[in-house]
C-alpha cells in the first residue's frame, strides 16, 4: 500500500488534542487511531506492537540475522491534530495537479498565497474540503513510517533493530511527557513531523507559554471617573509594550516572536494567552524578561496585583544535543539524495517531540513529511512526496547493508 493511501484512512479519524484537559491523552478519541495502528503493525508482522494506558504506541522490528549488534534506530510521529476544526475531515485528491489555484469550500488555495504550489505541478495534490484541517501534521508522518515497516517486512531488506513510536498530545506540547525511552529501545531516532520532503531539521525554538491575567475595577460608567480600571484596556496596554513587528507574520528563519493566541474577558477581568519563541537562548531569555517588565510597568501604574503573569517554559532548542551527533544529519542527507530528494537543512519554526526527547537522552532530529500550510484549512501534501519520504526512511535503515 502506498503511503498516501494509508494517510487517507488515518485523516478521517478525529484525533484533535485539548490543551484544557489535564489527562493523558487529553482526548480519549486519540485511542481510536492508536489502537488501529497497533493492530495494523501486528498484521504487518510486528507482534510486540502495543498501546499503553496513556495512548503511546510502541513497536519494534528485530534486527535481521547478522545485524543484531547494529545500534537500534527509531522513528516517531504524533497522532493528534492541532487546534483547528478536525472533525469530519474530507480529503480531496487532485490528480495531475496543474500548479494553479484550487477551489475549496469557501476559500481558494492559491499560488499567490503559497508560491511553492507551481512546483507541485503534475503530482497528485491532497487537500481537505476547505472547512477543516487535513491532518498531514502528523498523520502523513505516521503513514510514511507504516509504509517503511511494510516494505522492510515484505521485501526482506536487511536492517538493524528498528523502533517505532506514535505519541498523543504533541500539538499541545505534551507528546514527550510520558514517552518511555527505555521501552522504545532506540539509541537514536528521527521524528517524521516536518514540512517539505527532504527537509532535515535539528534546530528548533526555545519555547514558553505566557498567560496574563488582568484584574480591573468595574463601576457604572457614568460615575467611574478616576475609579474604573478597564481590564481589557490594560490588557491592550500590556500588548502595546511588546516590540512591534515581532509577531509570526513579521518573522522568518531564526527570528523569534511573541504570538498573542487569545484575548478574552471584560472590564472586570481579562486574560491574554501568548506563546513566545526564539532559537537563541539569550534572546529567548530577553523575551521573557520583556514580558515581566511589561507586567511590572502596568502594576506600578495601576496598582500591585493588577497584572498577573504566569510563564511556563515548554521546550528547548535541541541543536546543542544534535550538534554532538552530526552523523545523524549526514545519514539523513544521504538517504534524501538516494530517494530523489534535495536535502535542505532548515531550522524548525516550532518544536517537535524530538526536542524534549533529545534532552532526555534520545538524540532525535526531524524529517519533513512533504506537507505544507499545517494547522489550517489550506493544509496540503502530495502522494508523490509521501512516496519519496517513505523511500528515504527505508534507505536510512538499510543503506549500509544493501
Amino acid at each position: 500500500m502506498r503511503a498516501f493511501e494509508r494517510f487517507l484512512n488515518y485523516a478521517v479519524i478525529h484525533t484533535r488534542s485539548d490543551e484544557t484537559s489535564a489527562s493523558t491523552p487529553s482526548t480519549d478519541r486519540q485511542f481510536t487511531l492508536a489502537n488501529r495502528l497497533a493492530e495494523e503493525l501486528r498484521a504487518l508482522g510486528v507482534p510486540d506492537a502495543a498501546v499503553d494506558e496513556r495512548c503511546y504506541v510502541y513497536a519494534s522490528l528485530p534486527a535481521t540475522p547478522g545485524l543484531e549488534e547494529v545500534p537500534a534506530v527509531g522513528f516517531i510521529a504524533h497522532m493528534d491534530t492541532a487546534h483547528y476544526e478536525a472533525g469530519h475531515v474530507r480529503p480531496r485528491l487532485h490528480p495531475d495537479y496543474d500548479g494553479g489555484a484550487v477551489q475549496l469550500e469557501g476559500r481558494v488555495l492559491s499560488p499567490e498565497m503559497f508560491p511553492h504550489l507551481p512546483g507541485l505541478k503534475g503530482q497528485t495534490l491532497i487537500t481537505a474540503a476547505g472547512d477543516t484541517l487535513l491532518g498531514a501534521d502528523d498523520k502523513a508522518g505516521i503513514a510514511e513510517i507504516m509504509t517503511m515497516v511494510e516494505r522492510l517486512q515484505a521485501e526482506g531488506l536487511p536492517h538493524g533493530r528498528v523502533c517505532v513510536g506514535f505519541t498523543p498530545d504533541e500539538e499541545i506540547g505534551r507528546g514527550a511527557d510520558h514517552f518511555d525511552i527505555a521501552r522504545f529501545g532506540a539509541e537514536t531516532a528521527y521524528t517524521v513531523d516536518g514540512g517539505a520532503a527532504g527537509e532535515i531539521s535539528f534546530e528548533n525554538f526555545n519555547a514558553a507559554g505566557a498567560e496574563v491575567t488582568v484584574h480591573g475595577v468595574d463601576v457604572h460608567p457614568g460615575s467611574s471617573k478616576d475609579v474604573m480600571v478597564n481590564a481589557l484596556l490594560v490588557g491592550m496596554a500590556f500588548h502595546a509594550l511588546l516590540p512591534a513587528g515581532e509577531t509570526p507574520r513579521d518573522t522568518e528563519g531564526y527570528e523569534g516572536f511573541y504570538h498573542l493566541m487569545q484575548m478574552e474577558g471584560g472590564a472586570t477581568q481579562a486574560r491574554l494567552r501568548y506563546i513566545v519563541r526564539d532559537h537563541d537562548a539569550a534572546s529567548f531569555q530577553k523575551r521573557l524578561d520583556t514580558l515581566r517588565c511589561a507586567a511590572e510597568t502596568l502594576n506600578r501604574q495601576w496598582g500591585a496585583g493588577t497584572v498577573e503573569l504566569e510563564i511556563t517554559e515548554q521546550y528547548r532548542n535541541m541543536a546543542e544535543i544534535i550538534r554532538t551527533r552530526p552523523e545523524l544529519i549526514e545519514r539523513a542527507r544521504r538517504a534524501a539524495r538516494k530517494a530523489g530528494l534535495t536535502p535542505r537543512v532548515n531550522p524548525i519554526r516550532g518544536g517537535t517531540d524530538g526536542a524534549q526527547l533529545s534532552f532526555r537522552g534520545l538524540p532525535c532530529p526531524d524529517l519533513g513529511t512533504g506537507g505544507y500550510a499545517y494547522h489550517g484549512p489550506f493544509e496540503h501534501i502530495t502522494a508523490e512526496a509521501m512516496d519519496r519520504v517513505a523511500e528515504m526512511l527505508v534507505i536510512l535503515v538499510t543503506e549500509e547493508f544493501v
